[in-house]
């Protein structure tokens, strides 16, 4: 039982570690010496230069996903660590799940629709690409509502 608490436990600070670090890094989209994230746009060369993002409605519904998906996985990992020292024997982590399942589904919402709307704000040419920062947000998905079912199912033992 010991295992499985901190395998779920790593598997929860993982996807904490992966929407951070597609939240706050600038690799969302990469264009040569152009990279552009969901806070600033950054050009490198002789001087790396950053401007702040566009203030397009979807791009700031994309900001408001991340963030979301961030609050709702930390709430989360709190209520887990709660339930798991006042929750009776037998019970189930429904509410840890829940709001992991909603980190899952807001990061799911937020790349979506910046895969979608991304060409409203940079149009696309041959070389721009997604960065790793979008694709790590794209393996945060299935990781939260993973760990978010499994935090259903899970029942507390003595």
């Amino acid at each position: 039982m010991l295992l499985l608490l901190l395998g779920i436990i790593v598997l929860h600070v993982t996807v904490l570690v992966l929407l951070f670090v597609s939240t706050i890094v600038s690799q969302w989209l990469v264009n040569g010496g152009h990279t552009a994230d969901l806070w600033q746009n950054c050009t490198s060369g002789n001087v790396f230069h950053c401007l702040t993002s566009s203030t397009n409605e979807w791009l700031q519904s994309v900001q408001a996903m991340m963030i979301l998906s961030i609050i709702f996985s930390v709430l989360s990992l709190f209520l887990f660590f709660c339930q798991l020292f006042t929750l009776t024997k037998g019970g189930r982590f429904y509410v840890t799940g829940v709001f992991q399942i909603l980190a899952g589904l807001c990061v799911m919402s937020g790349a979506a629709i910046f895969t979608v709307r991304h060409t409203d704000w940079h149009q696309a040419s041959e070389n721009t690409s997604y960065g790793f920062a979008y694709i790590l947000a794209w393996l945060a998905f299935p990781l939260a509502l993973a760990s978010g079912i499994v935090y259903v199912i899970l029942r507390k033992r003595e």
